[in-house]
């Protein structure tokens, strides 16, 4: 072989293996690795000393703990470790019920939030889903010392049912306004419950519902599953005490995917939609899962599994790009149809979300949104003593909604 036909060769070796490498972009050689057991172990005390998510409200002595008997990333070690802890509150708030309410409260809160953290971010083995379900007893036993009290309703669908939480104002007169809030890829019911508490004292209730393919939803994510919270909509329209012609959502991150579809598809029935850190399209595209999700060190582990397990029958990397590629609402033909009123958040450095995605939101459609975006804030817009999620919400969020929703008086 000549000289020539030697370089000509080379050449095409060198062609083929790019492009095999750039198809092969999604294997591990390429990403991020996720972090170490000692890496989760010391950003998870520090976000727990510091009020960040997933970590808000719980004892950084009770992680400690935890972390003490956890050796391995093995999901049911983990659960494990946390329900032992976990354990222990619950049994002493059993037994104070009736002597000390206020404490058995506050050990029920402790149990559920550490109970949910075993189970987190899915609860992808045996022992993270009795996590999940001691969480659920937990958050439901607090849940009795509430007044007003917390409902839990069943909803027919499909053969099987919508499990979620309706919680209605006190001393009010005739139909309230109504919440429909959603939540995001690992948070659940059970949290957006005990924040939007807090919207009670201006007349306005809420149905707090675990999105399609988290918790105890019974359908997976499609791009059809909005149809489950379309159903929740039939449903709160039948109860009485719900103002039907005024009902807005809520949703954070994959709940505010869903908060911005039905902005658009249930434009009709719904007065306003906030969503904090909606993914639009951006999101969905195979560059930004390797580039973004793999190994994303804003989430604290496992992003990439836990989207793998909203959706049905998504084995690999490729499985899970090739379903997401599907829910882009570019792709899907809704960006840029009438809406109704929406308040968009979102922080500017946010690494889950692509801050590309909320000016392609705000810039579409037929009305003026709101937006409230921070220049330093992460994903939901988040920012360290500075926008913590509770601020956001009583600062943000419940004013908007209020507004939203024509509350004219607060009974505060």
């Amino acid at each position: 072989m000549n000289n020539r036909a030697l370089l000509l060769a080379l050449v095409s070796l060198l062609f083929i293996m790019g492009a095999l490498s750039a198809d092969d972009s999604l294997g591990q050689e390429n990403t991020r690795p996720e972090r170490t057991l000692d890496e989760i172990k010391a950003e998870a005390i520090h976000r727990a000393e510091n009020g960040m998510y997933p970590l808000i409200g719980l004892d950084p002595a009770d992680v400690r703990e935890a972390f003490a008997s956890i050796k391995t990333r093995d999901k049911d070690e983990w659960a494990v470790a946390f329900m032992a802890v976990a354990d222990r509150y619950m049994a002493e708030a059993k037994t104070l019920e009736a002597t000390d309410p206020v404490k058995a409260n506050a050990d029920y809160i402790r149990a559920w939030r550490l109970y949910s953290f075993g189970r987190w971010p899915i609860p992808a083995s045996p022992g993270k889903q009795r996590a999940y379900a001691k969480a659920i007893e937990a958050f439901l036993a607090h849940a009795r010392f509430w007044d007003p009290p917390l409902e839990v309703v069943h909803i027919p669908f499909e053969g099987s049912e919508i499990i979620a939480y309706l919680r209605l104002p006190k001393n009010t007169k005739g139909p309230v306004p109504l919440v429909i809030a959603v939540n995001g890829l690992d948070s659940r019911k059970e949290d957006l419950s005990e924040s939007f508490a807090a919207i009670l004292p201006y007349g306005i209730g809420f149905l707090a519902v675990d999105g399609p393919g988290t918790g105890q939803a019974p359908i997976k994510v499609s791009e059809t599953a909005d149809r489950m919270l379309s159903r929740v909509i039939d449903y709160v329209q039948t109860r009485p005490e719900v103002d039907k012609s005024r009902l807005a959502i809520h949703g954070v991150s994959w709940g505010a995917y869903w908060a911005t579809k039905l902005s658009i598809v249930e434009r009709a029935r719904l007065r306003g939609a906030s969503a904090q850190s909606p993914p639009i399209d951006t999101f969905f595209q195979k560059d930004f899962l390797i580039n973004s999700l793999l190994g994303n060190r804003e989430y604290l582990f496992d992003q990439v599994p836990a989207l793998m397990n909203i959706f049905d029958g998504v084995k690999t990397l490729d499985d899970l790009a090739a379903s997401l590629a599907k829910m882009s609402l570019v792709k899907q033909d809704l960006l840029g149809k009438p809406t109704t009123p929406m308040l968009v958040i979102a922080g500017a450095l946010d690494t889950q979300v692509p801050i590309s995605d909320i000016y392609l939101l705000l810039s579409k459609g037929d009305v003026p949104k709101d937006a409230w975006i921070n220049p330093q804030g992460g994903h939901l817009g988040r920012q360290v003593k500075v926008w913590p999620d509770p601020v956001i919400f009583r600062q943000v969020i419940i004013p908007w909604l209020v507004r939203a929703l024509d509350v004219q008086s607060a009974q505060k």
